[in-house]
């Protein structure tokens, strides 16, 4: 590990962020749209990331350690409010895929897709408990999980992904949830 100092920046930022979460879940505020609190730690979170990834580039295993480079996963996979940034780093995990978990990168670009509106491709994103958002190749799904070291999902969980079909109506059951994708530019 080269950035000692860093990786500990790094595991604070991603503690803080679960702690507030914790914190705004057991008061029941994370129910009704983007908390501002937790807003506010992301954007705090993401600006202190793009700093580091400035000086340091992508926080690879090899340069901040196993614990720190997943901090620094899911403090890109929080900066729900910058897709350009989210999209930027998934760019940039690709390129240092060989020193990062595979299961990031694969949680990252369905997130993205997610929010953009489109169907996922590793099953990852839920719309609720067992229910995966829609996938793009549900045949291939189990088969794309393993090349990604994630497990596969039961026959059970697969019956239960909606068809892609269904992406406008199940993004339509919030109108909160699309006005602030269209203010912070996941879509038109």
């Amino acid at each position: 590990m080269l950035y000692q100092e860093i990786a500990k920046q790094l595991i604070q930022l991603a503690e803080n962020d679960l702690a507030v979460r914790e914190q705004l879940l057991s008061q029941g505020k994370l129910s009704e749209g983007y908390n501002p609190e937790m807003e506010a730690v992301h954007k705090s979170n993401s600006q202190a990331l793009k700093t580091i990834i400035k000086h340091i580039g992508y926080p690879t295993i090899s340069k901040v350690g196993h614990e720190a480079s997943e901090a620094a996963w899911l403090i890109i996979q929080h900066s729900i409010g910058d897709p350009d940034f989210m999209i930027q780093c998934y760019t940039v995990m690709l390129e240092n895929k060989d020193d990062i978990s595979n299961e990031n990168i694969a949680y990252l670009h369905d997130r993205i897709l997610m929010y953009q509106s489109k169907p996922q491709k590793y099953g990852t994103q839920l719309i609720s408990i067992d229910t995966p958002y829609p996938v793009e190749n549900i045949a291939n799904l189990n088969k794309y999980r393993i090349e990604m070291d994630l497990p596969p999902l039961s026959e059970a969980q697969i019956k239960n992904i909606p068809p892609i079909q269904n992406i406008e109506t199940i993004d339509n059951e919030n109108p909160t949830y699309n006005e602030w994708r269209k203010k912070t530019g996941w879509i038109k």
